[in-house]
């Protein structure tokens, strides 16, 4: 398991000597612990604020601790917001969804100021034949950093899909690590990234099968403009005795510039014979005869471009099943594209 970061201890700041962060240098940005952010508070709202679900707001580190849902089916939006400029703040944040509920969770990383450092830890736990979706959607300042690790525990039967949206930050990561259990579990642990200037994001994400019978999909998308960089490291580890474990990868992208950067390190660890196991990454320019034949019926060469970048980014939005979250995360990424 990669580094805890913690803001007080210089020293818990990984470099790109280790392996799991060495795309992701956050010690040749911030070497000392940035000063503690104040207090803080925002109005209601967020980018699901349309939906339904009582809010928690975590502002400068300061709010919910905790979200438990112990029967039937909930709603809830999570809003982590900065609001106080060069300053840092981290927060905790624990979920607990128990046998048989189902938590749709909404989940928003907001930036109101500048040049902030935010990290955010999140411990879920999923209960047998429980089910936790959770949507996210990431939009920092371009000039901080943010980190955000989900450490995710499951239960036989529990089913677990995530989608992460995000325009990145001067800094910026998603870490997901879930603890599969098998036993007719079900994850699907999607990601997108859609980058702009010199914006950073990466998504890693570490599953591990610990029992029969488990099943994971898992599919990321992302394109990079001007000087960003996008990282995606995906492992899946199926444990001995982890047989019949059904466990799919793929991570597509484009580079829409000459300067834009994209590292991808997809990985299956397999100890178990009997597996279905397989993983797929691509990473290349728009095509050009599309292109053409756009501009060839009238349209100009950047909406050309803007449509075809949708239309190939959306096919993760399209795979989030509850509708009004669905809709909501495809409108926002259309109005920053």
């Amino acid at each position: 398991m990669s580094a805890l970061i913690d803001l007080r201890d210089p020293s818990s700041f990984p470099s790109r000597r280790e392996e799991a962060w060495k795309y992701t240098d956050v010690r040749r940005v911030l070497r000392e612990a940035p000063p503690p952010s104040p207090a803080g508070e925002v109005a209601p709202g967020g980018p699901f604020a349309g939906l339904d679900g009582e809010e928690h707001a975590v502002v400068n580190g300061r709010g919910a601790e905790r979200i438990v849902v112990s029967e039937g089916e909930a709603v809830r939006r999570l809003r982590f917001v900065s609001t106080s400029a060069g300053t840092g703040h981290q927060a905790e944040v624990a979920i607990e969804v128990a046998a048989g509920a189902s938590l749709l969770l909404l989940e928003s990383h907001e930036g109101q100021a500048a040049g902030y450092v935010a990290n955010a830890r999140l411990t879920i736990t999923v209960g047998e034949g429980a089910r936790l979706t959770r949507v996210v959607l990431g939009e920092d300042a371009a000039d901080a950093l943010a980190f955000v690790r989900a450490e995710v525990a499951l239960a036989p039967g529990a089913t677990f899909q995530q989608t992460t949206v995000t325009t990145g930050a001067k800094l910026q990561r998603f870490e997901t690590h879930v603890r599969h259990p098998g036993q007719g579990a079900s994850v699907r642990l999607d990601g997108l990234y859609a980058l702009t200037g010199e914006r950073h994001a990466d998504l890693t994400s570490v599953v591990t099968h610990a029992g029969r019978d488990g099943v994971t999909s898992q599919l990321t998308k992302g394109s990079v403009r001007d000087t960003g960089r996008g990282v995606f490291q995906g492992k899946i580890v199926v444990e001995r005795g982890a047989d019949g474990t059904d466990a799919r990868m793929g991570h597509h992208a484009l580079i829409l510039s000459e300067r834009g950067e994209i590292d991808a390190k997809p990985e299956l660890i397999i100890y178990a014979d009997e597996v279905q196991c397989a993983h797929g990454n691509t990473i290349g320019a728009l095509d050009e005869d599309a292109l053409f034949y756009m501009q060839q019926r009238g349209l100009p060469a950047d909406e050309a471009r803007a449509l075809l970048t949708q239309a190939f980014l959306l096919e993760v939005v399209d795979r989030v099943d509850h509708e009004g979250a669905r809709e909501a995360v495809r409108t926002w990424l259309t109005q920053r594209l």
